[in-house]
């Protein structure tokens, strides 16, 4: 379903930032492709002595502490964690973090760091970006917000910022700010960022679209490697491709769409990898060794999601004629009725920072597909609902008749092709939305076994 570039090619990884901080006491362990076999861990042609690192991610959404604190997190299967979300403010000197948030930071660094994990800050999200805009367009506000940012990174101790800007040059929420010169004005701001003393040694992320960032005219930037001078990776968020905002019902996160109806191709992960890459963005180390001659850290990571959007079908629509259970490819959805998600809230009327409804969203996590009955513990299709892998996408969709609700998501399936995909394609790893969907690790478990990662520790 995927291009086979080097199917062989273990993961080959140029990071100097990563595992800073873990304390004397902690074991240090790095994860690592296996040194036998299909993957092994030879260098890929013309590279020597490069670290085989793989990058193991997820962002902690802090909001959700009192029901998962930092605690909860499966350490030993990751090597950087990032809290989410702080937020832009009006004030270009002010990065805000809401109450539970900065009660839960520093127990979340101090954990990461007690168990050699790197503890990274996201700033923005979709309802935190509304003031990037302004805070990145003159030069006096850059130099503001870079000392914002260093404030941050100065008082919880953490070892890198992760910017999640949805998006520049682009509208995401309804009332951000939005300049035609947001992506231009960003580069100087990262670029003026890692100039400082403080700024060199950091770790410095981007959450990424499925499209390069959008340059002045309006349309994906063709060139965005001055980018990877300054950023260590970017994380391209292959989600939310399809949701209750789309014609008909679709993959949320596909791995490839090429082999999908035209109309039927919105985005995948294939494709995401290529219009980057195409926009001279390094994808793995031997592009990397080719177009910058080592002089530059910045990769790819796969954007993995641990959920998914629900739809009302009627059956009518959601089962392919003359098969009563079999589910039928990118069927029409009810949009005036969406069902409520695991997350969701009942009688819930708050509004989004623009004013406007939030509304019910229709998410459903991983574990909460387990917990609603649409999965048996093991992750597989409770009895009573439909179940089908798409094949093109390699994600399922489950259908229960009686609730005419289907949901499109990942499993362990679906996440096993996609860490296939990273080691295809060489990326640096993977960062996934969010950690405390998964349920028992089922999900993380899966990727670690298809991209063959392994734990090496200090004695």
């Amino acid at each position: 379903m995927f291009p086979p570039h080097s199917a062989s090619l273990p993961l080959l990884i140029l990071l100097a930032h990563t595992f800073t901080r873990a304390s004397a006491s902690s074991q240090y362990c790095s994860l690592k492709p296996p040194r036998s076999g299909s993957s092994s861990s030879s260098p890929a042609r013309g590279v020597t002595d490069v670290s085989t690192d793989v990058i193991a991610s997820a962002w902690y959404p802090g909001w959700l502490a009192a029901d998962f604190p930092p605690s909860s997190i499966s350490w030993s299967k990751y090597n950087a964690m990032t809290f989410s979300f702080a937020t832009t403010t009006p004030d270009v000197s002010t990065i805000a973090l809401d109450d539970i948030s900065e009660q839960t930071l520093p127990q979340f660094v101090s954990a990461a760091q007690e168990n050699g994990v790197s503890a990274l800050l996201s700033i923005g999200g979709w309802t935190g970006s509304m003031y990037y805009s302004t805070a990145v367009a003159t030069a006096e506000n850059r130099s503001a917000f870079v000392n914002a940012v260093l404030d941050l990174v100065t008082k919880y101790n953490l070892d890198g910022i992760d910017f999640d800007w949805e998006y520049p040059g682009k509208t995401g929420l309804s009332c951000n700010v939005v300049n035609p010169d947001d992506s231009a004005n960003f580069l100087q701001f990262l670029q003026e960022l890692r100039n400082q003393p403080a700024g060199k040694n950091l770790i410095l992320t981007a959450a990424v679209g499925i499209e390069p960032f959008v340059g002045s005219s309006g349309q994906p930037m063709n060139d965005v490697s001055q980018f990877a001078t300054v950023l260590d990776r970017i994380a391209i968020m292959n989600y939310d491709v399809w949701g209750s905002w789309s014609a008909t019902v679709g993959p949320n996160a596909p791995l490839d769409d090429s082999c999908a109806p035209s109309s039927d191709q919105a985005g995948s992960a294939v494709s995401a990898v290529a219009a980057w890459t195409a926009a001279n963005f390094p994808a793995n180390q031997e592009s990397l060794l080719r177009i910058y001659n080592i002089n530059i850290l910045s990769e790819i990571t796969l954007g993995l999601a641990a959920y998914g959007h629900s739809f009302r079908v009627t059956p009518t629509a959601a089962l392919q004629r003359g098969n009563s259970t079999a589910i039928a490819p990118y069927p029409n959805f009810d949009a005036s009725a969406q069902p409520a998600g695991s997350a969701d809230t009942p009688g819930d009327t708050s509004s989004d920072p623009c004013g406007d409804s939030n509304g019910v969203s229709g998410i459903f996590t991983f574990a909460g597909l387990i917990s609603s009955g649409f999965l048996n513990l093991n992750g597989s299709a409770a009895t009573g609902i439909d179940y089908v892998f798409d094949s093109c996408s390699q994600t399922p969709f489950v259908y229960n008749q009686t609730s005419q609700v289907m949901v499109s998501y990942d499993d362990a399936a679906s996440f096993a092709a996609k860490g296939k995909f990273i080691n295809a394609e060489g990326l640096l790893g993977f960062a996934v939305w969010d950690v405390t969907g998964d349920q028992n690790d089922i999900l993380l478990d899966s990727l670690h076994e298809a991209m063959g990662i392994q734990a090496v520790c200090d004695s």
